[in-house]
């Protein structure tokens, strides 16, 4: 598929995955939906590609959903639009890979929706984190309302979902929003060391770690052990045998794929 609103760079077992519309703050509008989705489908399909990482075009992440898109829809249209959004996010969050975000600015709204659907974010100082829709008379339509009170706690979400305010980076990194804030121009480096680190380790395993936590974390205690339990034991005779044997003779294991 060409691509126009997202640019995808597939090297070393990485996809660097930018949104590329910084003439409207990289707004996203129907055709980023249907774009994402390929790139979704696209990376899912290559074994190569170990980490997928996603950030912005210029001075913002993503600062919103397209308002000149959404202003004169209907009620049945902004469901639609809204479940069209809920639908690629929780896509991503299904990759088997981990998904990384690479806030680089202003990341509001669908924006910040979208970070939300990566596996954890690391901001730029100069990040800039909010759910404003309230101030348009609005709320989130991408299950912003959903993961900002599990990621960081009823209380943190709801003050930023009812202000509709924007915090900056330290305090996104405070509640949890983010995992690590670094300096803009180190941003990129960092990310793609962080990629190279979940690279190194066992392939089957950070899968089904991912698999395994997402998972439990919305099931039952009893059922998440269960799941962990079978999954455990499943790296046994496989990766998991090759990785503890190459610990004990002291040498890096040689995973096989």
């Amino acid at each position: 598929m060409n691509y126009s609103v997202l640019e995808i760079e597939l090297k070393d077992h990485i996809a660097l995955v930018k949104v590329n519309r910084p003439e409207a703050l990289n707004a996203l509008n129907s055709r980023f939906f249907e774009e994402m989705d390929n790139v979704i489908a696209e990376v899912s399909a290559n074994p190569d590609i170990k980490v997928m990482i996603i950030t912005g075009v210029g001075k913002a992440f993503v600062a919103g959903a397209d308002i000149a898109e959404m202003v004169h829809m209907t009620p049945e249209q902004g469901s639609a639009f809204s479940k069209l959004g809920q639908n690629t996010f929780y896509s991503l969050e299904k990759m088997e890979i981990p998904v990384i975000g690479a806030i680089n600015g202003f990341a509001l709204g669908g924006g910040l929706e979208l970070a939300m659907g990566c596996d954890f974010r690391i901001a730029s100082s100069k990040a800039r984190f909010g759910q404003p829709e309230v101030s348009l008379g609005m709320i989130p339509g991408y299950a912003g309302t959903q993961r900002l009170p599990r990621l960081v706690g009823m209380a943190d979400a709801l003050y930023m979902l009812t202000t509709g305010e924007m915090i900056g980076a330290d305090d996104a990194l405070r509640i949890g929003l983010v995992q690590k804030v670094v300096e803009p121009e180190e941003l990129m480096d960092e990310v793609i060391k962080i990629a190279r680190i979940i690279i190194s380790k066992g392939p089957e395993a950070v899968k089904k770690v991912k698999y395994v936590a997402r998972k439990g974390y919305n099931s039952t205690f009893e059922e998440g052990n269960a799941l962990e339990a079978e999954y455990f034991g499943s790296q046994f005779k496989d990766e998991g045998e090759e990785g503890m044997e190459a610990f004990l003779q002291k040498r890096k294991p040689k995973w096989q794929n």
